[in-house]
């Protein structure tokens, strides 16, 4: 039998959304009789859902104390060692860092290996816009633009997270992959169903926002937009849902209480095809975005979007044919919205379109064929020098 590729795969922690849903797909779907994986990652803060705990428990998996969300020298250092110890063990043909964190640590611990190893690091998105002052995004573009000289291949979930990297100087165009994201997802339960599971009026219409809620995703501009929609359509039964949670979840929490909407907190959840199949429409409310994931459940499931026209959303969002795209501005959401909302006939066939476009474009199964292809070019290349 040929030695197997052995791939180690290090992300920072594995909270539920994006990243932690495309690692745990590859872990369950490369072939195992090709590829020998290891996964590496840290704990979640206490304000974050573990997607291992909640969703994946099954995989298995390193926990790396230190290696999380928080910046902190000492935890940090400790991380280092460990993996520079399991690099070793392991002695991997290829090291996979997903999320910056990870590559930031992961990619001078290898390269300062004697082994070499090949450097793949996937941008599920990117923190060039949003996140940063002006001064703190200055030094992590240079520090990017020096892991990627030695980095081998650099995946981008998108076309435009590729090009606004590019732009930045972080790499070259040749040392770029686009891997649109893939996974399983559950049909929803029917509408009827999904409703009565969740104790859900059967006749409102149900808007929705489903995401970690951090600064970027902009939760308060979804409760501005849901202001607008309700007071220019005060006689229709209108219910807006928040599924997750994050930093912003107590500014949510505050808003509410300020302003008397029907906003309702769902908090951390499992079951979102449950939620997706009570939905009218799912809404993104985001400054910046990779590719995301909840906007291809939603076209899974045969959920109309309204977006924002942010990052690789255009990817997933054909505007004006399986769903709508706006400015990332209150209002022009809010339009998109009351669109939807008066024309039935529409909203239903956005959500047919988006259905189709979806189906075998995202599926898990082609994540990992993709990756298999990538990771086999890259040591068949490597054994030819």
């Amino acid at each position: 039998m040929p030695e197997r590729i052995r791939v180690m795969r290090i992300i920072a922690r594995m909270n539920v959304g994006g990243p932690a849903i495309q690692v745990t797909g590859l872990m369950g779907e490369l072939d195992a009789t090709r590829f020998d994986q290891q996964l590496f990652t840290g704990w979640c803060a206490e304000d974050e859902a573990d997607y291992l705990l909640t969703q994946s428990p099954d995989t298995p998996v390193h926990r790396v104390d230190g290696l999380g969300r928080a910046i902190n020298p000492g935890d940090d250092l400790a991380a280092v060692r460990r993996l520079r110890r399991e690099m070793q063990a392991f002695r991997p043909h290829i090291i996979h860092t997903h999320t910056a964190k990870a590559g930031a640590l992961g990619r001078p611990i290898a390269i300062a290996s004697q082994r070499k190893a090949l450097l793949v690091h996937t941008y599920h998105g990117h923190l060039l816009h949003g996140y940063f002052s002006p001064a703190k995004t200055k030094a992590l573009v240079q520090l990017e633009r020096a892991l990627a000289r030695r980095t081998s291949r650099i995946v981008a979930v998108g076309d435009q997270v590729r090009e606004d990297l590019l732009a930045a100087g972080i790499g070259t165009a040749e040392q770029y992959s686009i891997i649109p994201p893939g996974l399983d997802f559950p049909s929803p339960p029917s509408r009827a169903q999904a409703r009565q599971d969740l104790g859900l009026s059967q006749t409102a219409t149900v808007v929705s926002l489903i995401g970690r809620l951090t600064r970027i995703k902009r939760v308060d501009r979804f409760v501005e937009m849901a202001a607008i929609v309700r007071s220019h359509l005060p006689d229709q039964e209108l219910l807006f849902l928040v599924a997750g949670d994050g930093d912003e979840g107590p500014l949510l929490t505050a808003m509410l209480e300020e302003h008397e909407l029907p906003i309702q907190q769902l908090g951390w959840r499992t079951d979102i095809s449950r939620i997706l199949g009570a939905t009218d429409i799912l809404t993104l409310t985001s400054d910046n975005e990779g590719t995301p994931i909840s906007l291809i459940q939603a076209a899974m499931a045969g959920v109309p979007v309204v977006a924002t026209d942010v990052g690789s959303v255009k990817n997933v969002v054909l505007d004006g044919t399986t769903g709508l795209l706006a400015e990332p501005a209150a209002p022009a959401l809010a339009s998109c919205v009351r669109q939807l909302i008066e024309d039935p006939e529409l909203r239903s066939r956005l959500g047919s379109q988006a259905r189709e476009h979806a189906e075998g474009r995202y599926s898990v199964q082609r994540l990992a064929r993709d990756h298999e292809a990538m990771y086999e070019q890259l040591v068949a290349a490597r054994r030819q020098r």
